[in-house]
């Protein structure tokens, strides 16, 4: 019996060795994908890294998208995002004519990736803040200050064309890229306004005022076109009873003469009679 015992704590003493065994080599697993996990860092799409060593400083390489190793404690990953960002930059300046001008621009912008090492030692993270406010402020008011208040508005095209020119080199300096830029808000200060308003209602009322001058001048070249006719009519008329004589006065006479007798032969109460014979009037009498 003895000896059954003592193969029987033999046996528990292996088997509780075995599993002391696999404990500890789980531990040293676990503690293994703890140290490789925490190692290990993303880069997802649209976004790049820089790595900080604490004995180095910034490195140089610009790390890609997917999954890589860096060294904890002592190495730490830096994500820029690298795609077009909009941003709106509301600016107050004044035109070469002093009217103050309240102008936005809408910046689509992204860093550009080679130089993300000199952007986070220069400027951070926030690079967009510290660098886009202050170049467009500069550019706007240089670029306005060549413009009357009239001109920033008939020559649009132009003045956005000057400032995409000049704030794209700007940004440039800093390793910043400006896929687009679009001037989305421009207006004027009160005074100008109201002097644009006063303007339009004085041109109307020169429009109205030259209409009127015009239509008297008509109306004034056809009262002496028709003067000039009833003259030359007098004229006409003159001359043909020159020619004619009483000829013409007694033809006028005879198509007056017509135009009584048609009018008398329409009255039931007028008979004529053949030529030397006397007139009756059929007048009724009272009591007929």
């Amino acid at each position: 019996m003895s000896g059954a015992k003592e193969r029987v704590m033999q046996v528990s003493m292996s088997a509780a060795q075995v599993f002391n065994r696999i404990g500890q080599v789980g531990l040293g697993i676990a503690l293994v994908g703890g140290v490789v996990n925490s190692a290990l860092y993303n880069v997802d799409g649209g976004h790049r890294a820089v790595i900080f060593d604490r004995f180095a400083g910034i490195k140089k390489q610009v790390i890609g998208e997917g999954t890589h190793f860096f060294i904890p404690w002592v190495q730490k990953p830096i994500i820029f995002d690298v795609r077009s960002r909009p941003r709106n930059i509301p600016v107050i300046t004044g035109s070469k004519d002093l009217q103050n001008v309240n102008i936005t621009l809408r910046i689509l912008f992204r860093p550009v990736p080679d130089q993300l090492p000199k952007i986070y030692t220069i400027l951070g993270l926030d690079y967009e803040e510290r660098v886009l406010p202050s170049i467009t402020t500069e550019v706007l008011k240089a670029v306005v200050a060549q413009f009357d208040a009239g001109e920033l508005i008939t020559q649009r095209d132009l003045v956005s064309q000057k400032v995409s020119d000049d704030l794209t080199e700007r940004a440039a300096q800093f390793g910043v890229i400006l896929d687009d830029i679009s001037i989305t808000h421009l207006t004027f200060g009160r005074e100008f306004t109201l002097a644009v308003e006063l303007k339009q209602v004085a041109q109307q009322e020169a429009e109205k005022a030259r209409f009127l001058v015009e239509k008297a001048e008509q109306t004034k070249k056809a009262t002496v076109i028709s003067a000039e006719g009833d003259a030359q009519a007098a004229v006409l008329l003159a001359k043909a009873f020159g020619d004619a004589g009483e000829g013409l006065v007694e033809l006028r006479r005879i198509e007056a003469a017509e135009d009584i007798a048609y009018q008398l032969s329409k009255s039931r109460q007028v008979s004529y009679l053949p030529g030397g014979q006397n007139l009756l009037l059929n007048v009724p009498t009272p009591g007929n």
